[in-house]
């Protein structure tokens, strides 16, 4: 799962949003400094991302991607499944899709003191540039994913991965409408940001 679905599966605090997506910025950061509610909250990041990773459906949507781009098909398949997050927000929240991203960014900005530097950096774009409701638009996601790639510091043929997401689009699609129930669930059972 990407940004969005990370700040989704969070709790109402800027503390835990942090922590949410800290995960993705843990180079340098000791973990054991960090705030309590914000270590909380990057434990529910990775109990995100190893349901995620190690779920039947995720492992056979990587599949579908050629030999060239299956290395980043883990990559692919995070950025997509904010799109079909955003696309179906409303079967699975109650709480309108654009309150739930200006409340995100809201709280990203007031936990700007937690963040590392590099991460601040991220929360910052992705606020101005309003990442979230970009991903809104598929050619936006094979945009972001081909910046993605450029960043990458070795050689490879990732670019254009959006053409292999429109191949097999219906069934990623389904894939996604299936496991973002599951982890909902596995999220709401394991309660891992509740105070025990």
């Amino acid at each position: 799962m990407n940004y969005f679905a990370h700040l989704t599966l969070a709790r109402p605090t800027a503390a835990s949003k942090v922590g949410n997506l800290l995960g993705d910025f843990m180079r340098g950061v000791r973990e054991d400094s960090l705030p309590g509610p914000v270590r909380l909250g990057l434990h529910n990041h990775r109990l995100v991302d190893r349901f995620t990773d190690a779920h039947p459906l995720v492992v056979e949507g990587r599949g579908l991607f050629s030999a060239q781009r299956r290395r980043f098909a883990g990559v692919a398949l995070d950025v997509l499944f904010d799109h079909f997050l955003i696309r179906h927000w409303s079967r699975f929240h109650d709480q309108p899709l654009q309150d739930a991203i200006a409340g995100d960014y809201r709280l990203l900005a007031s936990g700007e003191p937690l963040m590392p530097e590099t991460m601040r950096a991220t929360t910052r774009s992705m606020a101005e540039y309003d990442w979230i409701n970009r991903y809104r638009d598929l050619d936006n996601v094979g945009r972001a994913l081909d910046r993605i790639a450029g960043r990458i510091r070795f050689a490879n043929r990732f670019t254009g991965a959006l053409e292999e997401i429109l191949d097999h689009h219906d069934r990623l699609e389904q894939a996604f409408l299936t496991l973002y129930p599951q982890l909902c669930e596995t999220v709401a059972r394991e309660r891992l940001e509740t105070a025990r």
